[in-house]
């Protein structure tokens, strides 16, 4: 395993805890698109979200907003859950929503708080 795919990791169950097993994760590689999976935690999580610059929370807040921008609704499950962990609240969350409409229009901000009031029922 290399030590970006170990970073990731690290990363992914820090953000996620409980989503994948602890000790070394048997990926999912085959199948049409099973990569994905490996991909992301070295690019993203490996990559991305271990880099110094920015703390976790200010990372989040970043993601929201291009996630919303983007209608990316299936991303924004996870992150919106990821916000919470790195400290987020969810009066925090909702601004993040709310301040979006003026960017990304209300057509994706209101998908984004749809999404947001499911996941964050979850408590």
């Amino acid at each position: 395993m290399t030590e970006v795919r170990k970073q990731g990791l690290q990363a992914f169950r820090e953000l996620l805890p409980g989503v994948l097993p602890d000790g070394d994760a048997e990926l999912p590689t085959d199948g049409f698109g099973g990569e994905m999976l490996g991909l992301a935690l070295d690019n993203v999580f490996g990559r991305l979200w271990t880099r110094d610059g920015l703390s976790r929370r200010e990372r989040s807040l970043v993601t929201l907003g291009i996630l919303i921008a983007l209608r990316a609704t299936e991303e924004l499950q996870l992150h919106f859950r990821i916000a919470r962990t790195n400290g987020l609240t969810d009066d925090e969350i909702a601004e993040v929503i709310y301040h979006s409409t003026g960017y990304t229009g209300f057509p994706a901000a209101t998908a984004a708080m749809k999404i947001a009031e499911e996941v964050l029922r979850e408590k």
